[in-house]
C-alpha cells in the first residue's frame, strides 16, 4: 500500500490515510467471517511503507486478553488510540514521546475488538490503522463472589476490603495486580492472601474518619491459572465513618470508648472468668464484625450439649456485638450487674451493663475496633477480624506481589491515565 500526502487542514481533516492490515500466521482469516485459524495468530512484519504497527494483527484469534495491546508509530507520532470491544473502551497510556501506546488492564475473554488509531508523521501528514482480532474462549473462568464491605456501607476505621473469589487462584499475583483502589485521601496498605480464595486488604494504620474507598477489580481476561481467565470485573465503593476506638481492660474490669479521639463513655464491665483457655478473653485488636439483638448463646461450641451437664448453658443475650469468630462479643449482661467493674465472671464475652451496652450496639459500625488487654490469651489473628494482630512487615509478607497498594486519588481517572505499571 501506498501512503497518501497531503496536509491536513483542521481539526478533523484527513486528506490521506493509511489503513493497516498485518497479516497472521497460520492461515488465520479476519474477525468478520473468514476461516478460523488453528491457534493463536502470529504477526507479521508491517509492510516497507507503514507509518503504525498494531499488535494484535488485524484478523489475529484465539488472542490471550491477558496481553497488552501495543500500537507503535514507526515514523512519526501517535495522536489517538481507540480500543473497543464488548460495548466499552480499553484504557491504556501514550508513552511521552507519543511513539508507543500499551493497553493497561487485560481484555474481555471471547470478544471481537477493534483498534482505531491516528497518527501525524514527520511531514505532517495524517495516517489512519485498523485492526480487528477476537480474544480468545477460555476453558474455564473465575469471578469476584463476594466483597465486604457491601456497597454503599459505612465502617470503622478497621475495617478490611475482603475480596472472595468463585475458585481457587494459582497466578495470585496476576489477580493482585489487577486490583485496584481509588481513595478519596490515599494512605498506605497492602493485600494479603488468607487462603487460595481470598484476599485481605488493610491499611498499615487504621483508616483515616471519612475516608472514601472504591475497589475496581480488572479482572476481566486476567489468567488465574492455564485455561482459566477472569470471566469479568467487579466495581465495589464504602465510606469510613467516625473513629470509634474501645478499650476493654479485663484488669481493671472496664470498657472506654472513644470517638474521634476523645472519651465519651466509659462503664464497669466483666470479661471471661478464665481458669481455662475457653475462658478466657482474647486479648488484641478486635473489630466489630457484626451484631444481633437477640443472640442465642450456648455451650454447644464446646461440646456441651446436655441440659444436665454442669457445664451446661443457653441464654438469650441482647444488643450483642460480635468481636471475634470464636463466639466473643460485647453484650449486655443484667444478671452479672453486680460483678461489672469488679470481678471477671463470664464464659469469655465482655458483659456489660444494660444500657450501656444498648447505647454501644447502637452506635457501632463492623470495623470499629476493640482492643482487649489484661488477659493471658492472645487473638490468633485469622480469628474473625484479628488482621491487626499482624505487625505490618508480616501482613505485606501475605502479598503475591511483597509490596504496599499504590491507591489512586478519588477523582483522578483511574490508575489507566498514569501509566501501564504491569
Amino acid at each position: 500500500m501506498k501512503r497518501a500526502r497531503g496536509r491536513a487542514t483542521g481539526p478533523g481533516a484527513v486528506a490521506g490515510t493509511l489503513i493497516l492490515g498485518l497479516a497472521a500466521c497460520g492461515g488465520g482469516g479476519d474477525a468478520r467471517g473468514a476461516a478460523p485459524s488453528s491457534g493463536p495468530a502470529s504477526p507479521t512484519a508491517p509492510p516497507p511503507d507503514a507509518a503504525i504497527r498494531i499488535l494484535p494483527a488485524d484478523g489475529a484469534r484465539e488472542v490471550r486478553p491477558d496481553k497488552p495491546v501495543v500500537v507503535t508509530a514507526l515514523r512519526g507520532v501517535l495522536d489517538r488510540v481507540v480500543v473497543r470491544g464488548g460495548g466499552a473502551s480499553a484504557a491504556g497510556r501514550l508513552s511521552a514521546d507519543r511513539r508507543t501506546w500499551r493497553s493497561h488492564w487485560s481484555l474481555r475473554p471471547g470478544t471481537p475488538y477493534t483498534i482505531t488509531t491516528m497518527g501525524t508523521g514527520p511531514d505532517g501528514d495524517r495516517t489512519l490503522a485498523t485492526s480487528r482480532f477476537r480474544t480468545l474462549k477460555p476453558a474455564a473462568t473465575f469471578a469476584v463472589a463476594d466483597v465486604t464491605p457491601t456497597p454503599g456501607e459505612v465502617v470503622g476505621v478497621g475495617m478490611p476490603l475482603t475480596v472472595t473469589f468463585d475458585r481457587a487462584i494459582a497466578d495470585q499475583a496476576a489477580v493482585e495486580r489487577s486490583l485496584e483502589l481509588r481513595m478519596s485521601r490515599p494512605v498506605t496498605g497492602a493485600w494479603n492472601w488468607v487462603n487460595d480464595r481470598q484476599v485481605v486488604f488493610r491499611t498499615r494504620r487504621y483508616w483515616p474518619a471519612g475516608q472514601r474507598v472504591t475497589l475496581v477489580a480488572h479482572t476481566a481476561g486476567v489468567r488465574s491459572a492455564p485455561g482459566v481467565y477472569g470471566a469479568a470485573g467487579h466495581v465495589s465503593a464504602f465510606r469510613v465513618g467516625a473513629s470509634r476506638i474501645s478499650v476493654v481492660d479485663a484488669r481493671s474490669h472496664r470498657m472506654t470508648v472513644r470517638v474521634n479521639g476523645a472519651v465519651v463513655r466509659s462503664a464497669g464491665i466483666s470479661a471471661g472468668k478464665g481458669g481455662r483457655r475457653a475462658y478466657t478473653t482474647t486479648s488484641g485488636v478486635h473489630l466489630a464484625m457484626g451484631r444481633g439483638d437477640p443472640v442465642v448463646m450456648t455451650s454447644a461450641w464446646m461440646g456441651v450439649t446436655d441440659p444436665k451437664h454442669p457445664d451446661y448453658y443457653k441464654l438469650k443475650v441482647h444488643h450483642a456485638v460480635q468481636i471475634s469468630a470464636s463466639g466473643e462479643y460485647v453484650h449486655s449482661a443484667p444478671w452479672s450487674v453486680k460483678d461489672q467493674g469488679r470481678r471477671n465472671v463470664s464464659h469469655g464475652c465482655v458483659n456489660a451493663p444494660p444500657s450501656f451496652a444498648a447505647w454501644f450496639y447502637g452506635q457501632t459500625l463492623r470495623g470499629d475496633v476493640i482492643t482487649v488487654v489484661g488477659t493471658d490469651r492472645p487473638l490468633e489473628w485469622q480469628n474473625g477480624w484479628g488482621h491487626w494482630q499482624l505487625p505490618w512487615s508480616r501482613w505485606l509478607a501475605g502479598s503475591a506481589l511483597k509490596k504496599p497498594v499504590k491507591p489512586v486519588r478519588l477523582g483522578d481517572g483511574g490508575r489507566a491515565a498514569r501509566g501501564p505499571g504491569r
